[in-house]
């Protein structure tokens, strides 16, 4: 992969002052933006402007209507109210093709690329003109392109014949970089991308955002996370819920301040566990011997009540297999899991009788049915309980979307709304929600907090604790250094399909220890 250009505060035209902001240096303008879903008000008279040769950080909770101002100015969807000017000139983008026509682009935080066909076909859709003769496609040359196109960010493992749909989520994002980058636009949206790449993906980002911004081209950049913002960005603009809370930038862009305007509060400094006492972990509970196949090589894990394993690696480590294989989602060439050294855990089936829970990393398309409402979703696991006389009970149903709506603050209209319309965060509770409501007594969370803002995070990390504390079993698989340091009792260090290091929680424990052995 390409190497990771670092953006400092004294890149060339990085920081453009007030007098620099002039209306001939405004890209696009957006003013009094408004746009409800039924009785929601996602947006409230929302202004805000994009300088050229700037990375713009759009910031805020989940559900503070980050998205929902993307999507509008992509042409993805319109608003209720409101203008938008790009160039000067009235905006009003009516599809994404719209959109794209008219030089804005955006990178979706879910998939974005269409099934069914080749990895050239999804970089060059809506291109397919570039490569015809006489009504005919060369598909020869579509190929060639491509190939070249792979081989300048490291991607030439990746056949541009192949079909899509045999490729990685992270291999997907980078055909979606490719596909934007491809189209040339004037206003590139990143809409929280980053939180599903691995260090070489994100890489693949930031460079075509600073290679954006040298050619003062705009970025709006969409995260969750603090320190990629500062890094990346000259600009932040904070909304909560739906209002415009202002922006910082330079010096005024550090942590405490950027935290206290998306929630509204002050958030504390650490939100992990400040515990450091002498580690007494319970009973085994699960324990995986020589897993071997799906990427692993001779995998052997104890998990005890009480405790969190922490997990974690570089990209392709196997440490999500690993999670998957614990759950019987996957099967082992060789070796076993057994629970409480008497049930063999051989699929998801016996692992969810057995009261394990799994929330997946990809919470889109693993962890949540998307057509699915709120309610079907947080039921699901637990509809042999909800039945009388063979048919479930709504009341029943109600009850339980209720209880945990309540316990775990999620953001809704009503259970039977779908749940593809939620924020990141809300359907990451969601998600852990149906687990919680059967009284699972071992969870494996594998990026418990992937794409949700820092209110959110804060409320997970204290809901892990507590499942700790209450004696719960739990595997916490990670690609976030802090967030394993910060809330393991012990941890796993993977390397190429292989435990390649173990290290008991310990307030002297660096991230440069576990670098050591991941890479």
């Amino acid at each position: 992969m390409v190497s990771l250009s670092k953006v400092h505060n004294n890149s060339g035209g990085k920081i453009m002052g007030d007098t620099a902001r002039t209306e001939k240096n405004t890209i696009l303008s957006a003013k009094g933006i408004c746009k409800s879903f039924a009785s929601t008000k996602a947006l409230k008279n929302v202004d805000m402007e994009v300088v050229r040769g700037e990375v713009l950080g759009l910031i805020g909770e989940n559900g503070s209507g980050k998205s929902t101002l993307s999507t509008i100015i992509a042409g993805i969807q319109s608003c209720d109210s409101g203008e938008m000017l790009l160039n000067g000139k009235s905006y009003r983008p009516n599809s994404i093709s719209d959109g794209i026509a008219n030089g804005i682009c955006i990178i979706v935080q879910e998939q974005g690329t269409l099934n069914g066909i080749s990895v050239a076909a999804n970089i060059f859709a809506g291109k397919e003109q570039d490569f015809s003769r006489f009504c005919l496609l060369d598909l020869s040359r579509m190929h060639k392109k491509a190939k070249e196109l792979l081989e300048e960010i490291g991607a030439q493992g990746i056949d541009p014949a192949a079909l899509v749909d045999n490729l990685t989520f992270e291999q997907r994002k980078l055909l979606e970089v490719l596909r934007a980058r491809y189209n040339d636009p004037q206003i590139l949206i990143v809409d929280e991308t980053t939180t599903t790449l691995g260090k070489e993906g994100r890489s693949v980002i930031y460079s075509l955002m600073k290679e954006m911004r040298t050619q003062g081209k705009s970025v709006i950049f969409i995260s969750n996370d603090i320190d990629e913002l500062i890094e990346t960005c000259d600009r932040v603009f904070v909304l909560r819920d739906g209002d415009v809370v202002g922006s910082l930038k330079g010096q005024e862009m550090i942590p405490q301040n950027m935290k206290k305007m998306m929630v509204g509060r002050e958030v504390p400094e650490n939100m992990y566990r400040t515990d450091y006492g002498e580690y007494k972990p319970g009973k085994a509970r699960l324990q995986a011997e020589n897993l071997r196949g799906g990427g692993l090589k001779g995998c052997s894990v104890t998990l005890h009540s009480g405790e969190i394993l922490g997990v974690g690696g570089l990209t392709d480590c196997g440490m999500h297999e690993l999670g998957k294989m614990l759950f019987g989602l996957e099967k082992p060439d060789v070796g076993t899991v057994t629970l409480d050294g008497k049930t063999e855990i051989g699929n998801a089936g016996i692992a969810t009788r057995a009261k394990m829970g799994y929330i997946s990393k990809n919470r889109d398309t693993e962890a949540l049915m998307g057509d699915g409402s709120i309610k079907d979703n947080m039921c699901l696991p637990l509809l042999p309980g909800l039945k009388r006389f063979g048919l479930v009970a709504p009341k029943a149903e109600k009850a339980v979307v209720g209880e945990w709506r309540e316990k775990l603050s999620i953001k809704m209209r009503e259970p039977k709304q779908q749940v593809m319309q939620l924020s990141g965060g809300n359907k990451q509770k969601v998600s852990i929600a149906k687990w919680l409501a059967g009284n699972a007594e071992i969870l494996i969370f594998d990026c418990p907090t992937r794409g949700i803002d820092i209110g959110v995070k804060t409320d997970i990390y204290k809901l892990i604790a507590d499942l700790r504390s209450e004696g719960r079993t739990i595997l916490m698989i990670t690609e976030e250094l802090p967030e394993l340091i910060g809330m393991s009792d012990r941890i796993l260090v993977m390397k190429n399909g292989s435990i390649n290091g173990e290290f008991m929680r310990s307030s002297d424990l660096t991230e440069a220890d576990l670098l050591e052995k991941m890479i």
